[in-house]
């Protein structure tokens, strides 16, 4: 097994001091930052992620993989850096308005960074405006937004409409997920795709970005 599979399993494990031990050794012996994150740290968290769409694992191991996958990438950052690695793209991530839920959210961000996406999180209960503003000032290509309350679906329109109206709607996609979403509500208001699942939006926004 090599290092990097090594590192994938201790991802997939939630073994964080393991990583940050695993991800300096291979440094030290000359895998590149960008060979550890894509066949080691990311390879485990795509793995989790299989997992969770299959109903083998569950939210509590998705949440402790992702920690441990972020402790090596703090380790790598320098590296990464200096080998000019860039993130694959942007996603602006958020619960709308009049929502404060954000399980749901959290996870699909760590899932979006699991396969290498930067993340601007704006939080929960987030207007429209805030949307539009982190989209122009980012240059993300793609918007994803979530909602558990039956009572804040209708802010995924608006948010819609206003990236319409700034002149942003052709330049992202729009994602939306949550309790009371479905694959008819996001063609209802315009979105360009629907996701169950955190695993799944990671797929679909990965695919934005080819």
């Amino acid at each position: 097994m090599s290092v990097t599979d090594e590192i994938s399993a201790f991802v997939q494990m939630g073994r964080r001091k393991n990583v940050k031990e695993l991800c300096e050794a291979a440094l030290s012996d000359g895998y590149t930052a960008k060979e550890i994150l894509n066949e080691g740290l990311i390879v485990g968290m795509m793995a989790i992620g299989e997992k969770f769409k299959k109903d083998e694992v569950y939210v509590p191991e998705v949440l402790i993989a992702a920690r441990a996958m972020n402790t090596g990438v703090e380790i790598l950052k320098p590296y990464l850096t200096k080998e000019g690695v860039e993130p694959v793209g942007k996603a602006v991530i958020c619960t709308v308005k009049g929502d404060l839920h954000d399980i749901g959210k959290n996870l699909v961000k760590m899932m979006l960074e699991g396969v290498g996406i930067e993340c601007i999180d704006l939080g929960t209960d987030v207007s429209a405006d805030k949307v539009v503003e982190a989209a122009e000032s980012s240059g993300a290509k793609v918007v994803a937004l979530s909602s558990l309350l039956t009572t804040t679906m209708e802010y995924h329109k608006d948010i819609i409409d206003s990236l319409e109206r700034a002149g942003l709607r052709d330049k992202v996609k729009v994602m939306i997920g949550g309790a009371p979403v479905s694959e008819d509500f996001a063609k209802q208001v315009g979105a360009d795709a629907y996701t169950p699942d955190a695993a799944s939006a990671a797929d679909v926004a990965l695919s934005f970005f080819e």
